[in-house]
């Protein structure tokens, strides 16, 4: 059994007048993908933000490795563990790519401010690259440094807004590939919002479908058949 790093139940958010959410209650385990799916404008990414401090929930709890939390500013939460990879990607266009790394060093002790040889390992790319600006890259190279900034701060809640979005099909593969190497890695739950079906299908253990800001479906992937999920997204 996988040991659950988050849950929500009946989590609501509210932007001014409008609700976005309506009492979402979700797990995510360690060593496992949680895919959050549905069309645009759902509140897929309202819940990541929800997740991660950034928007403050109106209503519901929190609970992160056993322990409810409050309603921490998203900077408390990342000392905790909890890393987003946002949509857009939001790397510092003028630092280095090295610098932009180094942003991730505020959640570590000082003794820990390097960045591990696997980060390099996993994007190569952003070794031979370290000393050019973000703004420099291509949009599937800053993908790439997003999802390695998320990691230097060893999260034991990775979230991940759309990290496919506008890529292109190598880097997408690559992308899929440090997801499983991350969960096979058993150290953190990770949440991934796609909307890539096949990208998304293959690497979830488990799935919850949004439809207006409600849980449409949910499931794991042995008792949601492909089918049934593809009819859901597609609403």
């Amino acid at each position: 059994m996988h040991a659950t790093m988050l849950s929500t139940h009946d989590l609501t958010l509210h932007y001014g007048q409008s609700q976005i959410l309506y009492g979402i209650s979700m797990t995510a385990q360690v060593g496992a993908v949680t895919c959050v799916m549905g069309t645009n404008g759902v509140g897929k990414t309202s819940l990541l933000k929800a997740i991660s401090g950034s928007h403050h929930r109106s209503g519901g709890t929190i609970s992160l490795d056993g322990e409810e939390i409050g309603k921490p500013p998203s900077h408390v939460l990342a000392h905790k563990g909890v890393a987003i990879v946002p949509q857009g990607r939001d790397i510092f266009p003028l630092m280095s790519v090295r610098e932009n790394l180094e942003t991730g060093y505020a959640c570590l002790p000082r003794g820990e401010h390097k960045v591990p040889g696997e980060i390099f390992e996993l994007f190569p790319v952003l070794k031979e690259m370290q000393h050019r600006r973000g703004g420099d890259l291509s949009g599937g190279q800053q993908q790439q440094l997003a999802i390695a900034r998320a990691l230097i701060t060893k999260p034991k809640l990775l979230l991940m807004d759309e990290p496919t979005e506008g890529i292109q099909p190598n880097i997408i593969q690559q992308i899929g590939r440090v997801i499983e190497y991350l969960r096979d890695q058993k150290t953190m739950a990770i949440v991934l919002v796609e909307q890539y079906f096949r990208f998304a299908y293959d690497l979830a253990d488990s799935f919850l479908v949004l439809e207006r800001g409600s849980v449409a479906l949910q499931g794991d992937k042995a008792s949601v058949s492909e089918e049934t999920l593809l009819r859901a997204v597609s609403v």
